[in-house]
Parts: structure tokens; C-alpha cells; sequence
């Protein structure tokens, strides 16, 4: 099956996510291991001039068309070079899933986070990787060694730095791990504990996190004077952060996923609508992204239904068709059954929300998770410090 013109499959290895941390620890000298992948396929050991501190800052939601939109709410971002061009999120292009990938280095089928929810296999329960904690073991769900952990081992003081609320999560041992968790409780808090943690150490990777631009875009829409304003909060942060960086040290910015505007006509209640439950057992991902679980043996008539119902409205594949395309990377097979039996990928601006049971989060006003390069495309922005300019 084609891939649909509005929609496109990221390139792992290739000006993606998953490659900036790659790049980043082999600049700072550290053999990073990524299998058949390329260890500085975004070249920035030239880009990043000599430096031996770096910090990654990652927007939540700061997706790259969103940025290149409104260039007077953010004029310190809209100023910045770029040393790799505007990247691609994984997929789904949601906030678990990327997190991971970049903290791994690798694509969503090597480490196993699949989606916002999915289930665990063979336990009949689903599992919310932002409300994950140890259950189950983030070592076993995620097995991969993260590029914190290979830096650390080759001598890089590493720091993650995010809201004291993640500091114990399932997913923060899963995407950091190998990087020593420091709390930040405000957008002036994380400037100082990144600057902070930049000065450890002979060598030091920093990787920072910032939530509030992706819940203002989802309670308010992207299209709102409240997104507005909190971007410019954001530009303010990273001009804070780049004005006090380390002589020798190299900010980079990025995100994990654009947004997509939801209006009320291009919503449709899975649950309301007639077929779409028959020989369903459980629906996961998000309203953009998701993965239907189906009855034994009606994975086929399910798969039919979805591609006759939604039509134009989404790109609906089989688990094994989505793999076979490459959505997720080369897939281990002892984490492919985390895919749904089907797979539903949003087109336009069109959401698939299950009201009865995700009560709260259908009515958001935005979404991401799928494939539109609103959602794909994120930007990669660097500040140096003056012994590099």
C-alpha cells in the first residue's frame, strides 16, 4: 500500500529524532553503538566546532512549521542557525515515543515505546507511558542501552533536567538512564540547572525538558493567543539559556512533535460510529495515532471496516503492512505485538476520539501523532558559546 501524499514515513538514519543524541555524544568523542545505523549522521562534530560541553534542550510541541509561523512571538529562535536543517519525529509523533527515541539514539521498533498508550501484551491492560512508574520494569520494556548511559561509561558528566513530576517515572528510566535526573519546577529554574550542570565535569551532555507549550497547544489549539504567548515564553528561556552558556559549550534546540488544530467537524467518536467496535477487544494510541486490538480471528473484517469507514480520513494498515513500510524502523520481534492488529493514521486534521472511554482527553483542542508534516517536522537550532563563535 502507498504511502498518501499528505502523509510521509521517517527516514531512521537520516535527519531524524532519533539521531541527534548520536551525533551530539560522537562530537563529544564518545563510539556510540546504533547498530546498522550511522554514528554522526547529522555531522555535527564540524557543526559543533570543538565544543566539550553541549545541551539539548527539548520544546514539547515546538513543531517546525508551528516556529517558522509565528517568527515575532519567538525572534530569538527565528534567529538561530541550523547546523542539520529542520528534522523528522518518529512514529506516532507523539511525546513517549520520542522521548525514547531520542534518549536511545534509536527508532520506536528497537526500544519498544510504540505509542502514548499500548498494550502490555498478554495481561489484558494497557499501559500510559507518561503515567508509567515501574510496572512494567522500564529495564525489560525498554532493554536497549540509552546514549547517556555509553557517555557516561566514556567519561561525559550527563544531566537530564525536567519537571520534578518525572523525576521517578518508568519513562525517564527508560529514555535517560545513565544521566543523573535534576528537578526543574520553572522556565527560569531549568535555565539555572542547566547552566549549572554545563559547568560540571571536563565534558558534559545536558539534556533539558520543557512541557508547557505542547499543554497550552492541546488545551487552547495552536491557534490561540495563548500559544502565542507562551512561545514567546519559550524564546525568552532560550535566550536566558544561550546568553549564559560555558565558553566552550553548544546549545541545541528541538522538539519531539508539531500540533495539529482539531475543529469539531473533523472529529469522529469511534464508539458512535457504526462497525468500527465490531470485533474490536481494545483500542490504544491517541486520537491521531491509533492501534486497534481486534478478537482473535477478526483482524482482517476489522482491518476492511476501518478502510471502508474512515476512507480519506486516514491511512489504515495491518500491523504487519505498518512494519513492513517501515513506520517504526526495523521492528524486534519480541516488541512488534505492541503494534494494534490495526493501525489508523490520521489525514488532515482529522481526529478518531473514543469519548466513552477517553472522556477528557476528546476534548482537547489539538493533537499530534501521525504523519502530516505539521506533525513530523522539527527544528534543530543552535547557540555556541563565545570561545566558539
Amino acid at each position: 500500500m502507498s504511502v498518501p501524499d499528505d502523509l510521509a514515513v521517517p527516514q531512521y538514519g537520516d535527519n531524524t529524532l532519533a539521531d541527534v543524541l548520536p551525533s551530539v555524544a560522537t562530537a563529544l568523542g564518545v563510539p556510540v553503538r546504533r547498530g546498522d545505523l550511522p554514528v554522526d549522521p547529522l555531522d555535527l562534530t564540524p557543526a559543533l566546532g570543538g565544543a566539550r560541553r553541549v545541551a539539548v534542550l527539548l520544546v514539547d510541541g515546538l513543531g517546525a512549521e508551528l516556529l517558522a509561523a509565528h517568527p515575532d512571538e519567538a525572534p530569538v529562535l527565528s534567529a538561530l542557525g541550523t547546523p542539520a536543517g529542520v528534522l523528522s519525529a518518529p512514529c506516532p509523533s507523539t511525546t513517549p515515543v520520542s522521548l525514547a527515541t531520542l534518549g536511545t539514539g534509536l527508532p520506536p521498533g528497537s526500544h519498544g515505546v510504540l505509542g502514548f498508550v499500548t498494550e502490555v501484551p498478554g495481561t489484558g491492560r494497557t499501559l500510559n507511558h507518561v503515567q508509567w512508574r515501574d510496572d512494567p520494569d522500564p529495564r525489560q520494556w525498554q532493554a536497549q542501552p540509552t546514549v547517556f548511559e555509553q557517555a557516561t561509561a566514556h567519561g561525559v558528566t550527563c544531566t537530564a533536567v525536567g519537571p520534578h513530576a518525572f523525576a521517578r517515572s518508568g519513562l525517564t528510566a527508560a529514555a535517560y538512564r545513565g544521566a543523573d535526573y535534576a528537578d526543574a519546577y520553572s522556565p527560569g529554574d531549568l535555565v539555572a540547572v542547566v547552566h549549572a550542570a554545563l559547568a560540571t565535569g571536563d565534558r558534559s551532555l545536558v539534556y533539558g525538558y520543557t512541557a508547557d507549550l505542547d499543554l497550552t497547544g492541546h488545551v487552547r489549539g495552536v491557534d490561540s493567543a495563548s500559544w502565542r504567548h507562551q512561545l514567546g515564553v519559550v524564546d525568552r528561556m532560550v535566550e536566558q539559556l544561550a546568553a549564559g552558556l560555558p565558553e566552550d559549550a553548544v546549545l541545541l534546540v528541538t522538539a519531539d512533535h508539531g500540533m495539529v488544530d482539531v475543529p469539531d467537524h473533523t472529529r469522529l467518536d469511534v464508539g458512535e460510529e457504526p462497525g468500527l467496535t465490531d470485533g474490536v477487544r481494545l483500542l490504544t494510541g491517541e486520537p491521531r495515532a491509533r492501534y486497534v486490538h481486534t478478537e482473535p480471528g477478526a483482524a482482517d473484517d476489522v482491518l476492511a471496516t476501518w478502510r471502508s469507514v474512515l476512507g480519506h480520513r486516514a491511512w489504515v494498515l495491518s500491523r504487519a503492512e505498518a512494519i513492513e513500510r517501515g513506520l517504526f524502523g526495523d521492528v524486534v520481534e519480541s516488541v512488534a505485538d505492541r503494534v494494534g492488529d490495526v493501525v489508523a493514521l490520521a489525514r488532515g486534521s482529522w481526529a478518531f476520539t473514543d469519548v466513552a472511554t477517553e472522556p477528557h482527553s476528546s476534548l482537547l483542542a489539538a493533537f499530534h501523532g501521525s504523519l502530516t508534516p505539521a506533525e513530523l517536522a522539527i527544528p534543530l537550532l543552535a547557540a555556541r558559546g563565545r570561545a566558539l563563535r
